[in-house]
């Protein structure tokens, strides 16, 4: 009884060690088509977070421009992601894409935002008068200060 438990727990172990490592490799497999999608003017950003623009691409290495007129080379292997262009000038630009929609959410979510403020500046107001203390300082979306002491 005792060698049919041992049996059992090595095939379990050695199933878990198969689908651990098959997962690995698909991973790596994903990632190298990722990289290999890479081409000049593509958007990137690196295993340590810094955003760029692909300027060329060799074998193992790819000439990368981290800031205007400024080109630094690095394995292909340091590229975490391979960004569409759209995506790359939203992160790095502040770039908001052209579409009604964006409009549409930024034109509801500041009254949403500002109503949020008052609502959290009022609370605050409240819990003052009942302890007889001044009200902190705060900051409205307009950038105004606004204070007021009982």
């Amino acid at each position: 009884m005792g060698s049919s438990s041992f049996l059992l727990i090595m095939v379990l172990m050695m199933g878990a060690m198969f689908l651990m490592t098959r997962s690995a490799k698909k991973k790596q497999q994903q990632a190298a088509e990722m990289r290999n999608k890479m081409e000049p003017g593509s958007g990137v950003r690196t295993i340590g977070g810094m955003y760029a623009l692909v300027k060329s691409v060799n074998d193992e290495t790819v000439e990368l421009e981290v800031a205007p007129g400024v080109h630094a080379i690095y394995s292909k292997q340091a590229i975490a992601v391979v960004m569409d262009p759209v995506e790359y000038n939203r992160l790095v630009h502040g770039d908001e894409p052209e579409d009604e929609a964006v409009e549409d959410a930024d034109a509801t979510s500041e009254p949403v935002a500002q109503a949020v403020v008052d609502a959290a500046e009022a609370e605050t107001k409240d819990a003052a008068e009942d302890k007889d203390e001044p009200v902190a300082l705060s900051k409205n979306l307009d950038g105004d200060k606004e204070a007021s002491a009982k």
